[in-house]
């Protein structure tokens, strides 16, 4: 058990697996895609559902990553961005934990062809961002680093040489890697590896012309337990916190990147009304971000104003999936119309449809399986 989401997931496993169906609502849109990650310790897959003229979701293929997952449950990732889409949606990026590499696949449509394999200089990868050429993988394995890459046109990778980057300490375990949009800055949300404590590091990363990286510049998050990270289009940075063992509260915060590295708060530590706070997402429009809670099954929803300031929706609850469900990625559509949220304890993914407001209607959720316990990552178009 490393962290307070860990604790809380293996109640929520210990606890009756509920596969209801949530109720339905028709929601007229063209046709959708969700694609997650199996992580399967023998061959990891990514499997592709899209959606179908009656709203529903059909799965269309399971696509071999070449390389293997890490297996087993109960949490087995614990990070944020372990399957990616590219800026442009053309490509899909997936770590292979269990064999140390990153799989490229070219997008089309509901369909994926694998275009490239690569060893990511360390073990354990679990997170990977992109942003024009350069793709940035956070390797949690062994004291934790992070390594760049240059990507050309047709999806192939090639390491940056010198261009390994080591977290803040040999017991730091990194649960996200994430790239400013002005391509300046990567920042490693950081754990301690040591049962029920985190680093709570916010790490920054200037970006040389070359792709590698400057030296760390360690900000202590102000709040307890952060996990994961997510970048508006105009830099805010938003940080959900998950809560320690000790301090429970779990909450959102944004940030802006000074032009040192360091970090300066815009609003600090909104109560999310959940318990165990980890992933996030922004929609495409910036104007809203959700946020799941592990321990509670369910989604809490912001707004996000031009400053970066954030306000809860309603009463900050904006959505439920079935009880304990372990709640874990999510993702929003390309067209910021729907929501996808993993639920691996209950197999099934929720999906919501995001209203003008932020507010969130329930959808029929997409039946995924009993044997979701180990699946982590998440993208949709």
């Amino acid at each position: 058990m490393r962290s307070m989401a860990r604790y809380l997931l293996t109640l929520a496993i210990g606890g009756s697996l509920v596969t209801s169906a949530l109720g339905a609502q028709t929601y007229t849109s063209k046709p959708h895609v969700v694609f997650f990650m199996t992580n399967n310790a023998d061959h990891n897959q990514v499997v592709a559902y899209k959606s179908t003229g009656d709203d529903s979701f059909v799965e269309t293929g399971r696509f071999e990553t070449g390389g293997r997952g890490s297996g087993g449950g109960v949490l087995p990732l614990g990070s944020q961005g372990s399957l990616t889409l590219s800026q442009d949606h053309s490509f899909l990026f997936a770590v292979n934990a269990g064999s140390g590499e990153l799989s490229v696949f070219r997008v089309q449509d509901a369909s994926l062809f694998l275009v490239n394999k690569v060893p990511t200089g360390g073990a354990m990868p679990v997170s990977v961002a992109q942003r024009q050429n350069r793709v940035y993988v956070l390797n949690q394995g062994g004291s934790g680093a992070v390594v760049g890459f240059n990507m050309d046109p047709v999806g192939h990778l090639t390491q940056i040489p010198n261009s390994t980057a080591l977290l803040s300490a040999d017991l730091v375990a990194g649960a996200d890697v994430s790239i400013s949009p002005d391509g300046q800055f990567v920042v490693v949300i950081e754990q301690l590896a040591n049962p029920g404590s985190e680093s709570n590091n916010i790490d920054t990363f200037r970006i040389r012309p070359d792709g590698t990286l400057g030296p760390i510049v360690e900000t202590p998050s102000p709040d307890s337990g952060a996990f994961s990270s997510a970048f508006t289009p105009n830099g805010t940075l938003i940080v959900t916190d998950q809560g320690t063992l000790v301090q429970p509260t779990a909450g959102i915060s944004s940030y802006n990147i000074q032009r040192d590295g360091t970090i300066t708060t815009i609003t600090q530590s909104v109560p999310t009304g959940g318990i165990a706070t980890c992933w996030n997402v922004i929609t495409p429009n910036a104007k809203f971000v959700y946020a799941v809670n592990l321990g509670t099954s369910n989604i809490s929803g912001f707004s996000i104003a031009s400053n970066g300031a954030l306000t809860p929706i309603g009463s900050t609850i904006v959505a439920s999936n079935p009880p304990n469900s372990a709640s874990i990625d999510i993702a929003v559509s390309s067209d910021g119309r729907l929501l996808f949220n993993l639920n691996p304890a209950s197999g099934t993914i929720g999906v919501f449809g995001i209203e003008s407001d932020g507010t969130l209607s329930t959808q029929t959720p997409i039946t995924i399986g009993k044997d979701a316990l180990a699946f982590s990552g998440i993208a949709a178009l």
